[in-house]
C-alpha cells in the first residue's frame, strides 16, 4: 500500500524536516499518526498524496510514485486537510461535479452517510458550520470507496454527537483493501478505532507497532502512588494518582490492567523510545513464527 525508502524533506532554507524517513503501511488498517506540533505529520501526508515532493529517497503508494499525480492515482486517494475551503454550491450539485472523479463513488453510500451525520442536501456549503462541512467532506471520503484516505485532525470541529457519529462510520468503512491513515491529536477521539500507532519525531518515524501487539506487550495500570519496582518502563501523573506501564512479561499480575491510554503510550515514546523499542524487537526476535 505505502512504502517510504530514506525519505529525505525540507523546505526551502531550513534544515531536513525528514532525513532517511522509512515506513511501511499494509492495506485494511486504521493508522494514527501522531507527533508534536511541527514535527511533519501534515507534510507527511502530503507527501503520500502527491501535493509535496522528496527531495530524494523514494515513495511509493498504490505502486505509484505519488508526485507524478497520475488519473489513476487520484482517482483511488482522498485527503482531508485540517484547513480547507469549499465551493459556494449544494452539496448535491457537489456530488455531480466531483463524484464521477472517483470510479468507485457510492451516492447510495453518501446519502447514508449524510443522513447519519445530519446534513442539509438542499444548503450550499459554504453557509454550513465548520463543523458540518468537516462531516461533508467525511461523508464524500467514505462514499469515494477510495483506497487510502488521509486524515488530518478529523474530530476538529465535530461536537461530542458528532465524533461518536464518525467513529461508527469510519469502523463500518474500513476493509482489507483500504487504509485510514489519521494523523491526529485528539488521540482519546480515536484510539478505540486505531489498528496500528505510529509516533513521528525528529525527522523519523520512531514508533510503528500495531495496537494488538502494544496490548500484548505492555500493561496499563493506575496506583494512588507509584510502586518502587524497577520493572516499571514509565509513570505519569494522572487524575487520582499515577499511570504506569509495565512489560506484561515482567508483571504477575493476574489480570491484564487497563486498555491502552494513547496520551500516555505517547509521552513514553518521547521519553523513552529506545527502551520501548527494544521490546518490541526483542519480542520479534524471539518468535518462531518469525524464522
Amino acid at each position: 500500500m505505502i512504502s517510504i525508502k530514506d525519505l529525505i524533506f525540507s523546505y526551502k532554507k531550513s534544515e531536513d524536516l525528514f532525513f532517511k524517513l522509512n515506513l511501511d503501511i499494509k492495506p485494511g488498517v486504521i493508522c494514527g499518526l501522531l507527533g508534536k506540533n511541527g514535527v511533519g505529520k501534515t507534510t507527511l501526508l502530503r507527501l503520500i498524496a502527491g501535493l509535496l515532493f522528496p527531495q530524494k529517497g523514494n515513495c511509493t503508494v498504490l505502486n505509484y510514485q505519488p508526485q507524478r499525480r497520475l488519473p489513476e492515482f487520484l482517482q483511488d486517494i482522498y485527503y482531508i486537510p485540517e484547513e480547507f475551503s469549499v465551493p459556494a454550491i449544494t452539496i448535491m450539485s457537489y456530488l455531480k461535479l466531483y463524484a464521477p472523479f472517483y470510479p468507485s463513488f457510492s451516492e447510495k453510500d453518501f446519502l447514508n452517510f449524510a443522513k447519519e451525520l445530519d446534513l442539509p442536501p438542499d444548503k450550499k456549503l459554504t453557509i454550513l458550520s465548520y463543523g458540518q462541512k468537516k462531516k461533508f467532506l467525511i461523508a464524500f471520503a467514505l462514499a469515494s470507496n477510495c483506497k487510502l484516505l488521509l486524515l488530518d485532525e478529523p474530530t476538529n470541529g465535530l461536537d461530542i454527537p458528532s465524533k461518536g457519529q464518525f467513529r461508527k462510520l469510519l469502523a463500518s468503512s474500513i476493509n482489507e483493501e483500504r487504509t485510514i491513515i489519521i494523523s491526529t491529536h485528539q488521540v482519546r477521539d480515536l484510539q478505540n478505532l486505531l489498528d496500528t500507532v505510529i509516533i513521528l519525531d525528529d525527522g523519523k518515524i520512531t514508533f510503528n507497532q500495531a495496537m494488538n501487539d502494544v496490548s500484548k506487550k505492555l500493561i496499563f495500570q493506575q496506583h494512588t502512588i507509584v510502586p518502587p519496582d524497577e520493572k516499571i518502563l514509565y509513570a505519569e501523573k494522572v487524575l487520582g494518582g499515577y499511570m504506569t506501564i509495565q512489560e506484561s512479561a515482567a508483571t504477575n499480575q493476574p489480570y491484564p490492567g487497563l486498555e491502552i491510554d494513547l496520551e500516555v503510550l505517547f509521552n513514553a515514546v518521547m521519553q523513552h523510545k529506545e527502551k520501548l523499542n527494544f521490546l518490541f524487537e526483542k519480542e520479534m526476535s524471539t518468535d518462531p513464527n518469525n524464522f
